[in-house]
C-alpha cells in the first residue's frame, strides 16, 4: 500500500490490520505524506531489518510484550529473554516487533504519536 509517490526516505513497517497501524496510516494521509508501507510479516522482511533496527534502538524497545502475541508465547519462551534470544522470537513471530517502525531519514522510531510525528516531519 502507498499513498501518493512514495518518498525514499520514509518507510513505514508493521502489520496492516493493526489499529495502531491504521491511525498512523491515517495521519501520514491526512498530512499528505507520501510513504511506502512494508507488511514485515513477509517472508524474511522483519528478519532482514532486524539486525539494523536492534543496533538503532536497542531490541528491549522492539520487543512489544505488551501484546497478544506476547501473551501467546509459553511461559518457556518468555522466560529469561536476552538480546539473542528476543531477535530470534521477533524473527519468528514478526508480531512481536513493536508498530510502526517508522524510517525516516536514516533514522528508526517506533510506534505512533501524532504529535511525536508531527515534530519528525516538520
Amino acid at each position: 500500500m502507498t499513498t501518493q509517490t512514495p518518498a525514499p526516505d520514509c518507510r513505514i513497517y508493521g502489520i496492516k490490520n493493526c489499529d495502531t497501524m491504521k491511525k498512523a496510516f491515517a495521519w501520514l494521509t491526512t498530512q499528505g505524506i507520501a510513504y511506502e508501507f512494508i507488511d514485515y510479516k513477509k517472508a524474511g522482511v522483519a528478519a532482514a531489518h532486524l539486525p539494523e533496527w536492534n543496533q538503532r534502538v536497542g531490541w528491549q524497545a522492539l520487543l512489544n510484550t505488551r501484546g497478544l502475541m506476547w501473551r501467546k508465547l509459553s511461559e518457556e519462551q518468555r522466560a529469561d529473554v536476552d538480546e539473542t534470544k528476543a531477535l530470534a522470537l521477533m524473527a519468528e513471530f514478526p508480531s512481536l516487533i513493536k508498530r510502526p517502525v517508522l524510517e525516516l531519514k536514516g533514522a528508526v522510531h517506533l510506534g505512533f504519536d501524532a504529535e511525536r510525528y508531527t515534530a519528525l516531519f516538520k
